[in-house]
């Protein structure tokens, strides 16, 4: 088991910086995911972690040891592709051996650890089939198994998940989470999905254009982010941001007068415009201090909920209601100030 650290890392193409100044601690033990857009630069850090990209400066350390001149196999990690990666000829059971097989383990020892692998991923009914024969959820399982037989001190996965269905998705999701706890081994996993961040990860690191935003806990990173990006990022329909002016430690929506608490007009300070961030279900509270009507762009139709659209000071919004709540052209929305966020015009960040 060990730690993994990131010490101002870079990574840079010719000219162009992919990787900024990339510092990390991620601890021994925990289940870390690297989100963000695609092209942010998320897997090409889980790539330098294994050694299969050069860093162009920095350090990486895998617990006390820089790894930075250590070749990918005597880094003790497992990676986890997007793709299968199988071998189609193998049967499971071949499929899992292969790395202990190339590390010239012993027959017994390597059927042992097979069989355990298959045992924790209820594999064991299919190791004498070929990859053509499984589902794309058991395919993902024998990646895992062959992953898991080296007994690696870090896991890296970048979106095992992403080529399958949605359900299989959601199956997949709590299958890696129960195996992680089972493991009790650094589990480093990149997706650009971020229900997939928000519901798996101890930790989650939100990257834009090779520069962390933010790395806190799920629950943190979805109430308190720390600027726009984040904000706008994670969560779905994501945060409204609503640009206001600020008078007399009043803002408005659309002609309506929104009065702030003496504590939200000290933490905006003298700025005259402020940005104000409100997450979708946040627009339809029994517990309000203000409601107000809009006119409704489009609504959608989601189970128990409806998802409806508007503007306020020509900022495209969203709520989240019942789906029981009706209404024609026109909408009223309900919610607590106490919801605000407020995230500086300039900067982007929260204030």
């Amino acid at each position: 088991m060990a730690n993994v650290t990131l010490k101002n890392v870079v990574k840079k193409y010719d000219s162009k910086t992919i990787i900024n100044d990339v510092s990390l601690e991620i601890k021994d033990k925990e289940f870390l995911v690297l989100v963000g857009s695609s092209g942010c630069g998320k897997s090409t850090i889980l790539r330098m972690i294994a050694g299969l990209e050069d860093i162009t400066s920095g350090e990486i350390y895998i617990g006390d040891k820089c790894v930075n001149n250590v070749h990918p196999k005597d880094r003790d990690i497992a990676f986890v592709f997007q793709s299968y990666a199988l071998y189609p000829h193998m049967s499971v059971y071949e499929n899992i051996a292969f790395p202990l097989k190339m590390r010239n383990f012993k027959k017994d020892e390597i059927d042992k650890k097979v069989k355990e692998a298959a045992e924790i991923l209820n594999l064991t009914e299919y190791l004498d089939r070929k990859p053509k024969q499984l589902s794309g959820g058991q395919r993902q399982r024998v990646a895992l198994g062959r992953a898991i037989v080296r007994s690696p001190k870090v896991f890296l996965m970048d979106e095992p998940l992403s080529n399958l269905d949605a359900k299989l998705r959601v199956q997949m999701r709590s299958e890696i989470k129960k195996l992680h706890e089972k493991l009790q081994t650094t589990f480093i996993y990149v997706t650009h999905d971020q229900t997939e961040a928000l519901t798996m990860g101890d930790r989650i690191v939100v990257l834009d254009k090779g520069v962390i935003q933010q790395v806190d806990e799920p629950e943190k990173i979805y109430y308190e982010p720390a600027n726009v990006f984040v904000g706008g990022f994670l969560g779905s329909p994501s945060m409204n941001f609503i640009e206001c002016s600020v008078e007399d430690g009043n803002i408005k929506f659309n002609d309506y007068v929104i009065s702030l608490s003496d504590n939200q007009k000290a933490l905006i300070g003298s700025r005259t415009r402020v940005i104000v961030g409100i997450r979708p279900e946040k627009m339809d509270l029994l517990d309000n201090n203000y409601e107000f009507t809009v006119p409704v762009d489009i609504s959608e139709m989601l189970g128990s909920e409806k998802i409806v659209y508007f503007n306020v000071n020509n900022a495209k919004c969203s709520a989240k209601v019942d789906a029981q709540k009706q209404f024609d052209d026109n909408i009223i929305l309900r919610f607590n100030t106490n919801d605000f966020l407020f995230f500086d015009v300039d900067t982007q960040k929260r204030i």
